[in-house]
């Protein structure tokens, strides 16, 4: 086993040297002040000021470092650099003599300089308290000073001045009791006497006033716009009710006119069928005066000729057959115009019920009417010419065969007379015929002859009243009438 005991002195020195080392280190570390940010360490005693100090103080001033205290030969004590606030409410005189209170607060700090700081622990190291009461009285002294040289009206319309005057016053003082002012501010002003409210009157009047005027203003603009918005809507609405009313109106002529439509269709196809009917109805009388003109005027004339130019023997024939083939003709003619006439009619009946539904079943209703007056007058006029023709033809005959127009006469009188000579027989309710038909025979030829008793004289009557009659009027051919 080694021997340690030479070791011990050692070991022993190694200890004792850690004990010194720890024993400083504490004495060090209980020494050593440090200053916040927001304080001064003021160390007096075995000490020696600084430069800033030294003009009547012996102590040191430390911020925002350490420094080392020997406990039983330094004291060292804090000070605070905080920031600080009085509430001022002084009452003050103006230059007008009107008493007014004037309410402010006054926010202050211990300067950081070393001579703001001396100066500051001289007055105010351990009584910090104190120096609201200092501050209030000095701001108040100087706040009375000032305001005294002022109006009421200046300090209303320049507190800034009033605070800048206050603070530039009142900052040699300031500065020997080691404070800075970082603000100043007056908060009210009041008036025991009613001053201001008094010089407010006017202003408050003439505020209200224009008040009122901009108010009217604004409120008969307001009407204008209202006025000129509700013209607009009304306008507006105005428009929308004529389109909706054109669209309505549009979609009422669409439905109506598809309502329409079919009896539109059937109306043009009913005109159609009537102008085609029109047509056909010209055509047809074109072909009935075609026909007239070929069948009665041409043989007529050429019969005329024949007549004037043939025989005696030959005038009877002749004036019966153009007797014939004039009443033939007549008849015919007669008969034609009447279904023209009656074709005419039924045309018109039929446009005249398609006239109802559209105009222009009128139009066909008056194509029709015309169609119809055309048929007419053409009938009529190839009657007329019919009748000249007869009547031409019978007074040539007249001029050179009188006995044979007489006999025609006769002839064509002959079943009225006949019928006037059987008329007493329509009366009798029954009669008996004796000997048969050969009663029957007698009792007929019995009439005839009487009839024939009777025809000289009467052809002697007509001769004598024709010849009256050509004796009065000059004999001129007869002309066809005019269509």
């Amino acid at each position: 086993m080694p021997d340690l005991s030479a070791f011990f002195p050692l070991i022993a020195a190694i200890v004792g040297a850690v004990l010194v080392i720890g024993f400083i280190w504490v004495a060090i570390k209980l020494m050593w002040k440090v200053a916040e940010p927001n304080e001064a360490l003021i160390i007096s005693g075995l000490t020696r000021g600084t430069l800033e100090t030294r003009a009547g103080m012996d102590f040191k001033i430390v911020t925002g470092k350490g420094a080392l205290v020997f406990p039983g030969l330094q004291t060292v004590r804090m000070l605070s650099l905080t920031l600080n606030e009085t509430e001022l409410k002084v009452s003050c005189v103006t230059s007008q003599g009107i008493q007014v209170i004037v309410e402010g607060v006054v926010i202050y700090k211990i300067g950081d300089a070393p001579p703001f700081i001396a100066n500051a622990a001289r007055r105010f190291l351990g009584q910090q308290p104190k120096m609201e009461s200092q501050v209030y009285n000095v701001f108040e002294g100087h706040l009375r000073s000032i305001i005294g040289s002022m109006t009421v009206e200046e300090i209303i319309r320049e507190r800034d001045k009033l605070g800048s005057q206050v603070r530039s016053a009142s900052g040699v003082e300031m500065e020997k009791l080691g404070l800075v002012v970082d603000s100043l501010q007056i908060k009210d002003l009041q008036d025991p006497t009613g001053y201001i409210q008094n010089i407010a009157k006017p202003h408050i009047a003439q505020v209200k006033m224009e008040a009122r005027i901009a108010e009217a203003t604004r409120n008969r603009e307001a009407a204008e716009k209202e006025a000129e918005a509700a013209a607009l809507i009304a306008d507006a609405q105005s428009a929308s009710a004529i389109r909706q009313s054109e669209a309505q109106a549009k979609a009422e002529r669409a439905k109506a006119n598809a309502a329409q439509a079919g009896p539109l269709a059937d109306a043009t196809a009913r005109q159609q069928v009537v102008v085609q009917e029109t047509e056909v109805a010209k055509l047809e009388a074109d072909r009935e005066e075609q026909k007239l003109q070929t069948t009665v005027r041409k043989p007529a004339d050429a019969k005329a000729y024949a007549k004037r130019t043939d025989a005696e023997g030959q005038k009877a024939a002749d004036i019966s057959a153009a007797e014939a083939l004039a009443r033939r003709t007549e008849l015919e003619a007669q008969a034609n115009a009447r279904r023209t006439e009656l074709q005419a009619q039924a045309n018109a009946t039929a446009a005249a019920a398609a006239a109802g539904a559209t105009k222009v079943t009128g139009e066909a209703e008056a194509a029709a009417t015309k169609a119809r007056g055309d048929a007419a007058a053409s009938a009529i006029k190839a009657k007329a010419l019919a009748e000249a023709e007869g009547i031409k033809a019978r007074g040539e005959a007249l001029g050179t065969n009188q006995d044979a127009v007489i006999s025609q006469q006769l002839a064509e009188t002959m079943p009225a007379i006949i019928a006037a000579a059987a008329e007493p027989f329509s009366h009798v309710g029954q009669m008996t015929v004796l000997n048969g038909g050969e009663g029957v025979n007698k009792m007929l030829g019995g009439i005839l002859a009487q009839v024939g008793d009777y025809l000289p004289a009467l052809a002697s009557a007509l001769a004598k009243n024709r010849e009256s009659r050509e004796g009065r009027a000059p004999k001129r051919p007869p002309q066809a009438p005019e269509a």
